[in-house]
C-alpha cells in the first residue's frame, strides 16, 4: 500500500519517509528531497494539498488522496485511505508498520516540548549514543481497543506515565509529564487509528520509547534525549492464544538481583532474559517462570508478565519489593478481584506452593490475563486444568477484558474515551 504523508520541519532533508507497506518488502526510500522535486520523471511529485494551506503534502500521482499533520496536532478531517489487507481473524503479536510515530526531545535537565507526529519510519542516531552503548533506556506497553460504536478506550494510561518517570529516575533520565505522555499516546492513536482492529478481534498495542540518544564515548547520562511513540496492531501474545500456557521454572539464571532495575521498565531487563527463553521455548514451553536470586525458593515472574496463584479462592501474587516490575494489569487485578472480594495477598511466594495450587495466570499488558495450564520444575510436571481457564481466572478474565473493551460500565474510571 502506497500513500503520502507531511514533510515538515523535524524530518531529515534527505530522507523520504513513505515506506512500501506490503509484507513480503522492508524497502524504505532514501532519496534527496530535491532530486524527487525537480525530476520530471519521478512518481512523487509536492503540491499543496486543498485540506489546508499550512501543510505540504507529498503525493503520488496516481493516488487521489493525502494526509495532513501539524506539528501539534493530528487532522482527523482528512480522507481516510484506502481498506489496509489485514486478516483480523489470523492477527499475531507482531510489528506492523502502521502510518505515524510521535517524538519529542529534550536535553539534560531540560524538559520535553514540541512534540511532534512523524510518518513511521527509521531513525537517525548517533553510533555513540548512551542506548546503544550503555543501555540507557525504557520503554512501555499500552493499548487501544475499538468499541461497539466506533469510539476508541485506552486503559489506564496515566499508569504508564507514572511508571515511566519513576523508571527514569532509576536511570537517571528527564521523563515527559504524566498529561504530556497521556496527549502524546491519544495524538498517536488518533493519527493511526485505522489500524486499531475492529472490535473482539485485537487491539493498538502503544510502544512508548525513552531513549539517551545523546552522544557519549564514557559512561555518563546522555546528554539528550528522545520521546517516541509507535504503535502496531496485534491479536494474541502466546500462540496459543487464550489457550493455557506450559512454563518451566528457571533455577539457574535469573532476571533480577535486589539493589538492580529489575524493579523498571529499562530495556536491558528483557534482552538478559533471552537466553533462558529460549532454551525453554526450544523444548516446548511458552515460556520461563523465575525465581528470586538469593534463596532461589521464591517465585518472581515471567519473562514478560506477572505470576498469581489460586488456592481455595485465595489469590496470591509475588509482592513488589525491587526485582519485580509493577505490572499495571497485575495492578488491575488485584483491585478487580479485591472489588468482587476475593482476598488477594502480595507476599513471598514459594515455589512449593505451585504442588497445591488450584489455578495459576500471568498478566501483562500484551497478554492481558493468560491461564497457566502446566508449570514444570526439576522435571515435576503440574497441571493447573490444560482445557482452559479456571473459575477464578475466567472471572478475573471477563471482567477485566469487558472493561477494557468497554462492553460494561466502568465503575473503576479506568478507561479514557477517544472519538
Amino acid at each position: 500500500m502506497e500513500r503520502g504523508g507531511v514533510i515538515s520541519g523535524g524530518f531529515h532533508q534527505n530522507y523520504i519517509p513513505y515506506p512500501s507497506r506490503a509484507a513480503a518488502s522492508t524497502t524504505r526510500l532514501h532519496y534527496p528531497f530535491s532530486s524527487i522535486r525537480n525530476s520530471p520523471s519521478s512518481s512523487l511529485r509536492i503540491r499543496p494539498c486543498s485540506i489546508s494551506s499550512s501543510f505540504i503534502i507529498i503525493h503520488e500521482v496516481s493516488r487521489n488522496r493525502c494526509d495532513a499533520v501539524s506539528s501539534n496536532s493530528y487532522s482527523t478531517d482528512v480522507t481516510e485511505l484506502a481498506e489496509i489487507e489485514i486478516d483480523w481473524d489470523k492477527i499475531d503479536f507482531g510489528l506492523k508498520p502502521t502510518d505515524y510515530m510521535y517524538s519529542m526531545r529534550c536535553s539534560r535537565g531540560g524538559d520535553f516540548s514540541n512534540g511532534q507526529l512523524e510518518p513511521f519510519g527509521n531513525i537517525e542516531v548517533n553510533p555513540s549514543a548512551a542506548v546503544l552503548n550503555y543501555g540507557q533506556g525504557l520503554f512501555e506497553g499500552l493499548k487501544a481497543y475499538r468499541k461497539q460504536d466506533g469510539n476508541i478506550l485506552l486503559f489506564r494510561p496515566e499508569e504508564n506515565a507514572i511508571r515511566m518517570r519513576n523508571g527514569a529516575d532509576r536511570m537517571c533520565m528527564p521523563s515527559p509529564t504524566v498529561q504530556q505522555f497521556v496527549e502524546a499516546v491519544k495524538t498517536t492513536v488518533l493519527a493511526n487509528k485505522r489500524w486499531i482492529p475492529p472490535p473482539g478481534k485485537g487491539s493498538l498495542y502503544i510502544r512508548p520509547l525513552l531513549m539517551g540518544t545523546g552522544a557519549v564515548l564514557g559512561l555518563a547520562p546522555a546528554p539528550e534525549y528522545t520521546f517516541l511513540i509507535f504503535v502496531s496492531p496485534v491479536g494474541n501474545y502466546f500462540k496459543e492464544g487464550v489457550a493455557p500456557i506450559n512454563l518451566i521454572v528457571e533455577s539457574e539464571f535469573h532476571r533480577a538481583t535486589p539493589g538492580g532495575t529489575g524493579g523498571v521498565k529499562t530495556i536491558g531487563n528483557y534482552a538478559a532474559v533471552l537466553k533462558a527463553q529460549s532454551i525453554a521455548k526450544a523444548k516446548g514451553y511458552s515460556d520461563v517462570l523465575y525465581l528470586d536470586c538469593v534463596h532461589n525458593r521464591y517465585l518472581e515472574e515471567v519473562s514478560s508478565c506477572n505470576i498469581f496463584i489460586v488456592k481455595d479462592n485465595v489469590i496470591s501474587t509475588p509482592e513488589i519489593k525491587g526485582t519485580i516490575l509493577p505490572g499495571i494489569t497485575r495492578k488491575s487485578i488485584i483491585e478487580v478481584a479485591r472489588s468482587q472480594g476475593f482476598k488477594v495477598e502480595e507476599r513471598n511466594v514459594t515455589v512449593d506452593e505451585l504442588v497445591e495450587a488450584d489455578e495459576v495466570f500471568c498478566t501483562g499488558t500484551a497478554v492481558v490475563l493468560s491461564p497457566v495450564g502446566s508449570i514444570t520444575y526439576k522435571s515435576q510436571r503440574f497441571s493447573y486444568g490444560e482445557d482452559g481457564f479456571g473459575t477464578v481466572s475466567k472471572q478475573l478474565y471477563t471482567s477485566l477484558t469487558s472493561l477494557q473493551m468497554g462492553l460494561t460500565e466502568d465503575n473503576m474510571n479506568w478507561t479514557v474515551q477517544l472519538s
